[in-house]
Protein backbone atom coordinates (compact mmCIF):
# COMPACT_ATOMS: atom_id res chain seq x y z
CA UNK A 1 0.00 0.00 0.00
CA UNK A 2 1.28 3.44 -0.84
CA UNK A 3 1.24 6.69 1.07
CA UNK A 4 -2.38 7.77 1.20
CA UNK A 5 -3.75 10.36 3.61
CA UNK A 6 -7.40 9.41 3.15
CA UNK A 7 -10.50 11.19 4.30
CA UNK A 8 -11.67 11.35 7.89
CA UNK A 9 -14.67 9.06 8.44
CA UNK A 10 -15.36 9.84 12.08
CA UNK A 11 -13.70 10.93 15.30
CA UNK A 12 -14.37 11.45 18.97
CA UNK A 13 -15.83 14.84 19.81
CA UNK A 14 -17.15 16.54 22.91
CA UNK A 15 -19.74 14.48 24.75
CA UNK A 16 -22.03 16.08 27.32
CA UNK A 17 -22.64 13.51 30.07
CA UNK A 18 -25.58 14.17 32.40
CA UNK A 19 -26.05 12.02 35.47
CA UNK A 20 -29.51 10.87 36.52
CA UNK A 21 -30.99 13.32 39.05
CA UNK A 22 -34.18 15.28 39.56
CA UNK A 23 -33.07 18.05 37.17
CA UNK A 24 -32.07 15.66 34.36
CA UNK A 25 -35.04 16.21 32.04
CA UNK A 26 -34.76 20.01 32.03
CA UNK A 27 -30.96 20.00 31.67
CA UNK A 28 -31.08 17.41 28.87
CA UNK A 29 -33.77 19.28 26.94
CA UNK A 30 -31.78 22.51 27.18
CA UNK A 31 -28.56 20.84 26.01
CA UNK A 32 -30.40 19.03 23.21
CA UNK A 33 -31.76 22.32 21.89
CA UNK A 34 -28.32 23.95 21.95
CA UNK A 35 -26.69 21.07 20.08
CA UNK A 36 -29.49 20.76 17.51
CA UNK A 37 -29.43 24.48 16.69
CA UNK A 38 -25.63 24.46 16.49
CA UNK A 39 -25.87 22.21 13.40
CA UNK A 40 -28.81 24.20 11.98
CA UNK A 41 -31.62 21.71 12.42
CA UNK A 42 -34.99 23.17 11.52
CA UNK A 43 -37.07 24.28 14.51
CA UNK A 44 -39.50 21.43 13.86
CA UNK A 45 -36.68 18.89 14.04
CA UNK A 46 -35.17 20.64 17.07
CA UNK A 47 -38.52 20.17 18.81
CA UNK A 48 -38.59 16.49 17.85
CA UNK A 49 -35.09 15.94 19.20
CA UNK A 50 -35.96 17.76 22.42
CA UNK A 51 -39.08 15.61 22.78
CA UNK A 52 -37.12 12.38 22.35
CA UNK A 53 -34.43 13.49 24.78
CA UNK A 54 -36.96 14.57 27.40
CA UNK A 55 -38.78 11.23 27.16
CA UNK A 56 -35.49 9.35 27.46
CA UNK A 57 -34.54 11.38 30.53
CA UNK A 58 -37.95 10.90 32.14
CA UNK A 59 -37.88 7.16 31.53
CA UNK A 60 -34.37 6.98 32.99
CA UNK A 61 -35.55 8.66 36.17
CA UNK A 62 -38.73 6.59 36.34
CA UNK A 63 -37.48 3.09 35.64
CA UNK A 64 -33.69 2.83 36.05
CA UNK A 65 -31.73 2.18 39.22
CA UNK A 66 -29.03 4.59 38.02
CA UNK A 67 -27.81 5.95 34.71
CA UNK A 68 -26.88 8.89 32.54
CA UNK A 69 -27.50 10.58 29.21
CA UNK A 70 -24.80 11.29 26.65
CA UNK A 71 -25.52 14.08 24.16
CA UNK A 72 -23.18 14.89 21.30
CA UNK A 73 -22.74 16.17 17.79
CA UNK A 74 -21.93 13.30 15.41
CA UNK A 75 -19.91 13.64 12.21
CA UNK A 76 -19.59 10.85 9.65
CA UNK A 77 -17.56 11.80 6.58
CA UNK A 78 -19.24 15.02 5.37
CA UNK A 79 -22.48 14.51 7.32
CA UNK A 80 -23.41 15.95 10.69
CA UNK A 81 -26.10 15.09 13.22
CA UNK A 82 -26.99 15.11 16.91
CA UNK A 83 -27.45 12.09 19.14
CA UNK A 84 -28.69 11.18 22.58
CA UNK A 85 -27.74 7.92 24.27
CA UNK A 86 -29.40 6.77 27.48
CA UNK A 87 -27.34 4.30 29.53
CA UNK A 88 -28.55 2.69 32.76
CA UNK A 89 -27.42 -0.04 35.13
CA UNK A 90 -30.70 -1.93 35.39
CA UNK A 91 -33.07 -3.53 36.00
CA UNK A 92 -33.42 -3.95 32.24
CA UNK A 93 -36.52 -4.41 30.09
CA UNK A 94 -38.23 -7.81 30.11
CA UNK A 95 -40.11 -7.24 26.85
CA UNK A 96 -38.35 -4.88 24.44
CA UNK A 97 -40.96 -5.38 21.70
CA UNK A 98 -43.72 -4.27 24.07
CA UNK A 99 -41.62 -1.23 25.10
CA UNK A 100 -41.47 -0.23 21.43
CA UNK A 101 -45.24 0.02 21.22
CA UNK A 102 -46.80 3.44 21.75
CA UNK A 103 -48.56 4.20 25.00
CA UNK A 104 -46.59 1.86 27.25
CA UNK A 105 -44.91 4.61 29.30
CA UNK A 106 -46.06 4.61 32.90
CA UNK A 107 -47.43 7.58 34.81
CA UNK A 108 -44.88 10.34 35.14
CA UNK A 109 -43.39 10.12 31.63
CA UNK A 110 -44.57 11.93 28.54
CA UNK A 111 -46.34 8.79 27.40
CA UNK A 112 -45.07 8.99 23.81
CA UNK A 113 -43.38 5.63 24.23
CA UNK A 114 -40.28 4.11 22.66
CA UNK A 115 -42.23 3.46 19.48
CA UNK A 116 -42.69 7.19 18.93
CA UNK A 117 -38.98 7.80 19.55
CA UNK A 118 -38.30 5.17 16.90
CA UNK A 119 -40.52 7.03 14.42
CA UNK A 120 -39.31 10.54 15.26
CA UNK A 121 -35.58 9.86 15.08
CA UNK A 122 -33.66 9.25 11.84
CA UNK A 123 -31.74 6.46 13.61
CA UNK A 124 -32.83 4.79 16.83
CA UNK A 125 -32.20 1.63 18.76
CA UNK A 126 -32.55 -0.12 22.07
CA UNK A 127 -30.65 -2.97 23.68
CA UNK A 128 -31.45 -4.33 27.11
CA UNK A 129 -29.84 -6.94 29.33
CA UNK A 130 -32.15 -8.22 32.03
CA UNK A 131 -30.83 -7.29 35.45
CA UNK A 132 -27.84 -5.45 33.95
CA UNK A 133 -28.97 -2.41 32.02
CA UNK A 134 -30.40 -0.78 28.92
CA UNK A 135 -29.09 1.57 26.23
CA UNK A 136 -31.45 3.69 24.11
CA UNK A 137 -30.36 5.74 21.10
CA UNK A 138 -31.93 8.59 19.12
CA UNK A 139 -30.01 10.32 16.30
CA UNK A 140 -31.11 13.14 14.01
CA UNK A 141 -29.12 14.05 10.88
CA UNK A 142 -28.97 17.70 9.84
CA UNK A 143 -30.51 16.98 6.43
CA UNK A 144 -32.82 14.22 7.67
CA UNK A 145 -31.12 11.64 5.45
CA UNK A 146 -29.30 8.61 6.87
CA UNK A 147 -25.84 8.27 5.24
CA UNK A 148 -25.46 5.26 2.94
CA UNK A 149 -23.54 2.34 4.47
CA UNK A 150 -19.83 2.02 3.75
CA UNK A 151 -17.71 -1.13 3.53
CA UNK A 152 -17.91 -1.18 7.32
CA UNK A 153 -19.84 1.00 9.75
CA UNK A 154 -17.93 2.63 12.60
CA UNK A 155 -18.59 4.65 15.72
CA UNK A 156 -17.22 5.15 19.21
CA UNK A 157 -17.80 6.80 22.55
CA UNK A 158 -15.70 8.39 25.29
CA UNK A 159 -16.47 9.25 28.92
CA UNK A 160 -14.18 11.15 31.30
CA UNK A 161 -13.42 10.03 34.82
CA UNK A 162 -15.85 11.40 37.41
CA UNK A 163 -14.99 14.96 38.34
CA UNK A 164 -13.32 15.83 35.02
CA UNK A 165 -14.84 17.72 32.10
CA UNK A 166 -12.40 16.47 29.44
CA UNK A 167 -11.42 12.93 28.48
CA UNK A 168 -7.91 11.60 27.89
CA UNK A 169 -9.23 8.82 25.64
CA UNK A 170 -9.96 9.41 21.97
CA UNK A 171 -10.68 7.54 18.76
CA UNK A 172 -10.69 8.31 15.05
CA UNK A 173 -11.36 6.54 11.73
CA UNK A 174 -10.19 7.48 8.25
CA UNK A 175 -10.59 5.90 4.84
CA UNK A 176 -7.61 4.67 2.80
CA UNK A 177 -7.19 2.59 -0.35
CA UNK A 178 -6.05 -1.04 -0.13
CA UNK A 179 -5.62 -3.07 -3.33
CA UNK A 180 -7.90 -0.69 -5.20
CA UNK A 181 -10.73 -0.87 -2.65
CA UNK A 182 -11.63 1.30 0.31
CA UNK A 183 -10.26 0.20 3.66
CA UNK A 184 -10.44 1.84 7.06
CA UNK A 185 -7.77 2.89 9.54
CA UNK A 186 -8.91 3.08 13.16
CA UNK A 187 -7.09 4.59 16.12
CA UNK A 188 -7.79 4.09 19.82
CA UNK A 189 -5.72 6.27 22.14
CA UNK A 190 -5.51 6.48 25.94
CA UNK A 191 -3.48 9.49 27.11
CA UNK A 192 -1.70 8.52 30.32
CA UNK A 193 -3.48 9.73 33.43
CA UNK A 194 -6.57 11.87 33.12
CA UNK A 195 -7.67 15.50 33.04
CA UNK A 196 -6.46 18.32 30.74
CA UNK A 197 -2.91 17.00 30.28
CA UNK A 198 -4.14 13.57 29.18
CA UNK A 199 -6.73 15.22 26.93
CA UNK A 200 -3.98 17.31 25.30
CA UNK A 201 -2.03 14.13 24.52
CA UNK A 202 -5.17 12.60 23.02
CA UNK A 203 -5.71 15.70 20.86
CA UNK A 204 -2.12 15.53 19.56
CA UNK A 205 -2.52 11.83 18.77
CA UNK A 206 -5.72 12.54 16.86
CA UNK A 207 -4.03 15.28 14.84
CA UNK A 208 -1.08 13.03 13.99
CA UNK A 209 -3.41 10.21 12.94
CA UNK A 210 -5.43 12.51 10.67
CA UNK A 211 -2.31 14.11 9.16
CA UNK A 212 -0.34 10.91 8.57
CA UNK A 213 0.43 10.24 4.91
CA UNK A 214 0.68 6.52 5.54
CA UNK A 215 -1.75 3.63 5.65
CA UNK A 216 0.23 0.78 7.20
CA UNK A 217 -0.61 0.49 10.92
CA UNK A 218 3.02 0.31 12.07
CA UNK A 219 3.98 3.41 10.08
CA UNK A 220 0.97 5.40 11.31
CA UNK A 221 1.84 4.38 14.87
CA UNK A 222 5.37 5.71 14.33
CA UNK A 223 3.90 9.02 13.13
CA UNK A 224 1.80 9.27 16.28
CA UNK A 225 4.84 8.37 18.40
CA UNK A 226 6.88 11.16 16.83
CA UNK A 227 4.10 13.66 17.47
CA UNK A 228 3.82 12.70 21.15
CA UNK A 229 7.53 13.03 21.98
CA UNK A 230 7.98 15.28 25.00
CA UNK A 231 4.47 14.60 26.34
CA UNK A 232 3.44 12.19 29.11
CA UNK A 233 2.70 9.66 26.34
CA UNK A 234 -0.19 7.35 25.59
CA UNK A 235 -1.31 3.83 24.87
CA UNK A 236 -2.24 3.73 21.17
CA UNK A 237 -3.42 1.03 18.78
CA UNK A 238 -3.85 1.42 15.02
CA UNK A 239 -5.94 -1.08 13.05
CA UNK A 240 -6.25 -1.48 9.28
CA UNK A 241 -9.62 -2.95 8.40
CA UNK A 242 -9.81 -4.42 4.90
CA UNK A 243 -13.43 -5.50 4.25
CA UNK A 244 -12.70 -6.67 0.70
CA UNK A 245 -9.82 -8.86 1.90
CA UNK A 246 -11.82 -9.87 4.99
CA UNK A 247 -8.95 -9.22 7.37
CA UNK A 248 -7.80 -6.78 10.02
CA UNK A 249 -4.26 -5.89 11.05
CA UNK A 250 -3.37 -4.17 14.31
CA UNK A 251 -0.22 -2.55 15.62
CA UNK A 252 -0.22 -1.04 19.09
CA UNK A 253 1.78 -0.18 22.17
CA UNK A 254 0.35 0.03 25.65
CA UNK A 255 -2.80 -1.25 27.27
CA UNK A 256 -5.37 -1.07 24.47
CA UNK A 257 -7.67 -4.07 24.12
CA UNK A 258 -8.69 -5.14 20.63
CA UNK A 259 -10.72 -8.10 19.45
CA UNK A 260 -12.79 -9.37 16.56
CA UNK A 261 -16.21 -10.67 17.60
CA UNK A 262 -17.80 -13.10 15.15
CA UNK A 263 -20.66 -15.55 15.72
CA UNK A 264 -20.29 -15.45 19.49
CA UNK A 265 -16.52 -15.94 19.46
CA UNK A 266 -13.70 -13.48 20.06
CA UNK A 267 -10.23 -13.31 18.55
CA UNK A 268 -7.80 -11.07 20.40
CA UNK A 269 -5.31 -8.77 18.69
CA UNK A 270 -2.28 -8.00 20.83
CA UNK A 271 -0.55 -4.70 21.54
CA UNK A 272 3.11 -4.60 22.56
CA UNK A 273 4.29 -3.21 25.91
CA UNK A 274 5.43 0.40 25.71
CA UNK A 275 4.42 4.06 25.84
CA UNK A 276 3.78 5.87 22.57
CA UNK A 277 5.75 9.13 22.69
CA UNK A 278 8.33 7.72 25.10
CA UNK A 279 9.20 4.04 24.72
CA UNK A 280 7.98 2.56 21.45
CA UNK A 281 9.09 -1.04 20.85
CA UNK A 282 9.84 -2.33 17.40
CA UNK A 283 6.40 -2.25 15.74
CA UNK A 284 4.76 -5.61 15.17
CA UNK A 285 1.43 -6.27 13.45
CA UNK A 286 -1.08 -8.92 14.42
CA UNK A 287 -3.77 -10.12 12.03
CA UNK A 288 -7.21 -11.73 12.26
CA UNK A 289 -9.98 -12.69 9.87
CA UNK A 290 -12.84 -10.22 9.46
CA UNK A 291 -15.71 -12.06 7.77
CA UNK A 292 -19.16 -10.61 7.04
CA UNK A 293 -21.05 -10.09 10.28
CA UNK A 294 -17.87 -9.52 12.30
CA UNK A 295 -17.20 -6.60 14.62
CA UNK A 296 -13.85 -5.07 15.55
CA UNK A 297 -13.86 -3.61 19.08
CA UNK A 298 -10.98 -1.52 20.45
CA UNK A 299 -11.07 0.09 23.89
CA UNK A 300 -8.90 1.61 26.59
CA UNK A 301 -8.21 0.04 29.97
CA UNK A 302 -10.97 2.21 31.41
CA UNK A 303 -13.07 -0.78 30.32
CA UNK A 304 -12.52 -4.25 31.68
CA UNK A 305 -11.24 -6.71 29.08
CA UNK A 306 -13.07 -9.63 30.71
CA UNK A 307 -16.28 -9.21 28.72
CA UNK A 308 -17.26 -11.74 26.05
CA UNK A 309 -19.55 -11.37 23.01
CA UNK A 310 -21.75 -14.12 24.47
CA UNK A 311 -22.46 -11.79 27.42
CA UNK A 312 -24.35 -9.48 25.04
CA UNK A 313 -27.05 -11.49 23.23
CA UNK A 314 -28.48 -9.59 20.28
CA UNK A 315 -26.10 -6.64 20.61
CA UNK A 316 -24.03 -7.20 17.49
CA UNK A 317 -27.07 -6.92 15.23
CA UNK A 318 -27.37 -3.26 16.34
CA UNK A 319 -25.54 -0.23 14.91
CA UNK A 320 -21.99 0.58 16.09
CA UNK A 321 -23.04 3.52 18.28
CA UNK A 322 -25.38 1.32 20.28
CA UNK A 323 -22.78 -1.47 20.45
CA UNK A 324 -20.11 0.92 21.74
CA UNK A 325 -22.49 2.44 24.29
CA UNK A 326 -23.65 -0.88 25.73
CA UNK A 327 -20.14 -2.33 26.04
CA UNK A 328 -18.99 0.88 27.74
CA UNK A 329 -22.11 0.76 29.92
CA UNK A 330 -21.33 -2.76 31.13
CA UNK A 331 -17.52 -2.90 31.06
CA UNK A 332 -16.42 0.58 32.21
CA UNK A 333 -16.13 -0.52 35.82
CA UNK A 334 -12.84 1.15 36.69
CA UNK A 335 -12.56 4.74 37.95
CA UNK A 336 -10.80 6.06 34.86
CA UNK A 337 -11.39 7.68 31.51
CA UNK A 338 -13.14 5.27 29.17
CA UNK A 339 -13.05 5.08 25.38
CA UNK A 340 -14.19 2.58 22.76
CA UNK A 341 -14.41 2.39 18.96
CA UNK A 342 -16.34 -0.24 17.00
CA UNK A 343 -16.31 -1.26 13.32
CA UNK A 344 -18.93 -3.63 11.99
CA UNK A 345 -19.37 -5.43 8.69
CA UNK A 346 -22.96 -6.34 7.96
CA UNK A 347 -24.03 -9.72 6.66
CA UNK A 348 -24.70 -9.54 2.88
Amino acid sequence: MGQVNGSLVGAAGDVCWLRSDIALAAAARRQAGLLARSICLSEERVARFELCVTEMATNLLKYADDGSLALRVVRVRDRVGVECLSLDSGPGIDDVERALRDGTSASGSLGIGMGAIERLADVSGIHSLRGRGTVVQARFWADGQVPPPGPADTDGLTRPISGEQVCGDTWAVRAVVSDGAEALLLMMCDGLGHGPLAARVADLAGEAFRDSRHSRPETVLQDVHNSLRGTRGAAVAIALLDPAGQRVQLCGAGNISALVASEGTRTGLLSMPGIVGAQLPRPRCFEAAFPPGAALVMHSDGLSDRWKPADFPGLFTQNPSLVAAQILNQAAVRRDDAGIVVAMRRQP
